[in-house]
């Protein structure tokens, strides 16, 4: 999946993007395209075409994170090609699995377990605020 792996973060949690040029909303899975001025009847309710384009990513493939892991793309590959990591990721201290993340010297390594940490953290129910330290 192709189109899958270009897109961003933000795109993926969404469960849409938006094409500027097509002025249409589109799903970040299949690429199938929502026009931005049409409202589209889905299961018996009138959505705009960002509500579309979301529910569509959610119903056809299991919605974005559904889709990602099953694309088969190397967990590596992942985190090298995201195109914004948050840069208070570094303020993410303490244990996961046994190792401190702020000693971990791998860069892609560390990222992978700064995201561990984070999932931890977050399941604890703190705040992303307090993890992130802002």
């Amino acid at each position: 999946m192709k189109f899958l792996e270009e897109q961003d973060i933000a795109c993926l949690k969404a469960g849409y993007s938006f094409d500027g040029e097509k002025e249409a909303f589109v799903c970040p899975v299949c690429g199938e395209s929502f026009d931005a001025e049409e409202i589209f009847c889905v299961e018996g309710r009138y959505l705009t075409a960002r509500r579309a384009a979301a529910r569509h990513c959610e119903n056809r493939h299991g919605g974005p994170l559904a889709a990602l892991l099953e694309s088969g793309i190397p967990y590596g590959d992942f985190f090298r090609h995201a195109p914004a990591m948050n840069p208070n990721r570094a303020f993410i201290t303490g244990k996961v699995c046994g190792v401190r993340v702020e000693e971990i010297q791998d860069p892609l390594m560390r990222d992978i377990r700064y995201l561990d940490k984070l999932v931890d953290e977050l399941a604890k129910g703190k705040p992303m605020e307090q993890i992130l330290r802002k």
